[in-house]
């Protein structure tokens, strides 16, 4: 007879993988389950192929696609709604289009319908629920489809949609530009992490948080959640109230170093790392477990279609 064993605290398993590699994908966990829509594949080809997983069973299900095929998009869930925002794909003469989109999925129904489109497109940016509004936050400067991303200096522009009334609205940009950043919400403010651009300085993957107050329209450095180390394209997220730091380039190579923030030393803590290299990975939280799906492998091109879980302490 099968006996079924409690997961050990602070460390990986590795989970049933997704059934086509990918990086770049928008993840979002919605009643105990773990969706993923579209993404990068081989030769940065953009996907729409999308799919749901279920914690209880290990398995993985395909889901109706995503409309527009895209990667670098960003996910946000707001009641029985995950938006999909932003994001590109890769066209036929090899260039990339940055772009506006934005649709809705309902996993309660599997389908899909559009959504009110960004002010300005946004690829590869960082996004957070905060308030009743979603902010999407900077990305690949507009005009890096042609001059490719290691001249990129990034984007600044930034903007939320206020969810009752379906409208975007321009907030304070960034004080410094960047793309293939992280964002995520602590004691109401909302905390842009890391992030690279082309800067006078060269191609530079930063340390650097900035806090968002919403009351004042206002960016600020916040040293105190300084990274421990360079990155972009990590993953990050909140569990147990927590922030936690995954993986991501670090002056240009792909790590598996992964980090907790101890909000009582106010500092950042090494746990264990994950089980290979990782950028571009999807992240979500159900429970006690947070859970990476696909991304980079450590030579910054090859998708991967592996699922790795953390347990929380």
């Amino acid at each position: 007879m099968k006996t079924h064993t409690q997961p050990k605290a602070d460390t990986w398993a590795i989970k049933a993988p997704i059934a086509d590699a990918r990086s770049h994908s928008p993840t979002a966990a919605y009643e105990d389950k773990i969706y993923i829509f579209g993404g990068g594949g081989p030769n940065f080809a953009s996907k729409n192929t999308s799919y749901v997983y279920d914690p209880s069973t290990d398995q993985w299900a395909r889901i109706a696609d995503m409309p527009t095929l895209r990667s670098g998009a960003v996910t946000a869930v707001s009641d029985d709604r995950v938006y999909i925002l932003g994001g590109g794909f890769k066209q036929p003469n090899g260039q990339f289009k940055f772009l506006t989109t934005v649709e809705i999925y309902y996993p309660k129904t599997d389908t899909w319908e559009s959504g009110p489109d960004l002010l300005q497109p946004h690829d590869y940016p960082a996004v957070a629920t905060l308030n009743g509004y979603i902010y999407v936050l900077g990305g690949h400067h507009p005009d890096a489809t042609k001059a490719g991303p290691k001249t990129d200096p990034g984007f600044d522009f930034c903007e939320r949609l206020n969810l009752s009334t379906q409208r975007w609205e321009a907030i304070a940009p960034l004080n410094q530009p960047r793309f293939a950043l992280s964002a995520e919400v602590v004691d109401g403010k909302i905390l842009t992490m890391a992030g690279v651009a082309f800067t006078p300085e060269g191609f530079n993957n930063f340390t650097l948080v900035e806090a968002y107050d919403p009351a004042q329209n206002r960016w600020s450095e916040d040293t105190h959640h300084t990274l421990p180390w360079p990155a972009a394209g990590q993953a990050t997220c909140i569990a147990h109230g927590q922030l936690y730091l995954f993986g991501g380039y670090s002056t240009d190579n792909i790590h598996s170093r992964a980090a907790r923030f101890n909000a009582t030393s106010g500092q950042w803590e090494r746990i264990a790392d994950l089980p290979a290299p990782r950028a571009a990975t999807g992240v979500a939280v159900v429970k006690d477990t947070i859970y990476l799906v696909g991304g980079w492998a450590d030579d910054g091109r090859t998708p991967q279609d592996s699922l790795f879980t953390y347990q929380i302490a």
